[in-house]
């Protein structure tokens, strides 16, 4: 490692200007980051003059993203109580799934883990374990009648 550090150059095949801006505290700052753009990936920026206080102005567009974000996640999964959101996952399914979708990935799986179906090796056994518990779970799920 010592010998590879003491041959190591940076700034070989740069010429004097790109050294030169290579060195600057600023390089690598030019562009603006996602957290420091004035939408800041949530809105556009707020009407500075409708507010009394910058503090109110960053309140609500907080408030809004919040609001925004929960209606997301109730639209995708609001069908399944938080024990079925976790079945979903171990399944690798989305909220919108139905039954003939649940069906066909839970016999994937199965057939991916279950030593019978992949030449006798034992070692996904709690992985297989975790997929048969939640397809067991989620074919009595209200969601799924």
């Amino acid at each position: 490692m010592r010998q590879f550090n003491a041959g190591y150059d940076y700034f070989d095949g740069m010429d004097a200007e790109e050294i030169f801006r290579a060195q600057s505290p600023l390089h690598g700052w030019e562009g603006q980051s996602r957290a420091f753009r004035p939408d800041a990936g949530v809105d556009g920026a707020p009407r500075w003059a409708d507010f009394s206080d910058p503090l109110e102005a960053i309140s609500r567009r907080a408030r809004e993203h919040v609001r925004h974000r929960q209606a997301g996640m109730r639209s995708e999964n609001g069908r399944f109580a938080a024990e079925e959101r976790r079945a979903l996952d171990i399944l690798g399914l989305a909220g919108d799934a139905d039954r003939a979708s649940l069906r066909k990935r839970y016999t994937v799986l199965l057939r991916k883990y279950h030593p019978d179906h992949n030449g006798g090796d034992h070692g996904h056994a709690t992985r297989l374990q975790e997929v048969v518990e939640a397809y067991q779970l989620l074919r009595k799920a209200a969601a799924f009648a």
